[in-house]
């Protein structure tokens, strides 16, 4: 099984991820997207098992600072060009993702 979880070292969520695996003893790598964006074809992964506007961040800084919400755009240019749009965390197992702290997902994934 391999675990991999994107998100910022600040991010709640992905804390809470870091910690759901740790305390199971499941080994992961942490990508922090202030340190290392996704590369485009990392996200176009991602983009093929989770619609674009489930990824986006509609609550979050960057989505309000640029004023988003009113504008037609380009999800996978605009999520290269700014990380800070895409919901955090995006955990990665095998060829399964999800978004989001998701408890159910994760134990299914760790019984099988």
């Amino acid at each position: 099984m391999n675990i991999q979880i994107i998100g910022t070292k600040k991010c709640k969520e992905a804390r809470k991820a870091v910690r759901f695996f740790k305390e199971r003893g499941v080994k992961f790598h942490q990508v922090d997207l202030n340190e290392r964006p996704l590369s485009p074809g990392e996200l176009d992964k991602i983009m093929q098992k989770i619609p674009s506007d489930e990824l986006i961040d509609s609550d979050g800084a960057s989505y309000k600072k640029r004023g988003m919400a009113y504008m037609d755009f380009d999800f996978r240019e605009e999520f290269l060009e700014d990380p800070g749009l895409l919901k955090t965390p995006i955990i990665r197992c095998d060829k399964e993702v999800c978004v989001g702290v998701n408890l159910d997902t994760w134990n299914r994934w760790l019984k099988s």
